[in-house]
């Protein structure tokens, strides 16, 4: 592995971030991949997706051999000032919404969504008779 103890701030490595300058941070060490943009397996898309975060996540979940993890070395340029990498947002779900707040029995909510369909399709039937002219 290279010796240079760079430190470089997530906003510098972010503005490398096309195929003819192209650095990415991964387990916070930042590598210069722009010479491997031709070469690499799933394409040079990849590795720009990748830029403008921490791409470990990304650098893991592909699953890369012990031959693609000891290549890496020659593209190490140094580490990321990890106090200047933005916190990862986490998914909140949204709140459920509680519609049945006043405690009604579930089976009566179930009823009346049944019944109420029921009711105003027997009211259209009783209308339309007493309204239809006789002939």
């Amino acid at each position: 592995m290279a010796s240079d103890g760079k430190v470089h701030t997530f906003e510098e490595v972010s503005k490398h971030n096309s195929t003819t300058d192209c650095w990415l941070i991964i387990s916070e060490k930042v590598y210069d991949v722009t010479s491997f943009m031709d070469d690499h397996p799933g394409g040079d898309e990849v590795l720009l997706a990748a830029t403008g975060k921490d791409a470990t996540n990304d650098f893991e979940d592909v699953g890369h051999s012990d031959s693609a993890r000891e290549m890496m070395d020659k593209y190490y340029i140094g580490k990321v000032d990890v106090s200047t990498v933005p916190l990862k947002r986490t998914y909140v779900p949204p709140q459920q919404a509680h519609y049945n707040q006043d405690k009604t029995p579930e089976f009566i909510i179930k009823i009346l969504q049944f019944m109420v369909p029921l009711l105003i399709l027997g009211l259209a039937f009783v209308v339309r008779h007493y309204t239809k002219k006789e002939e």
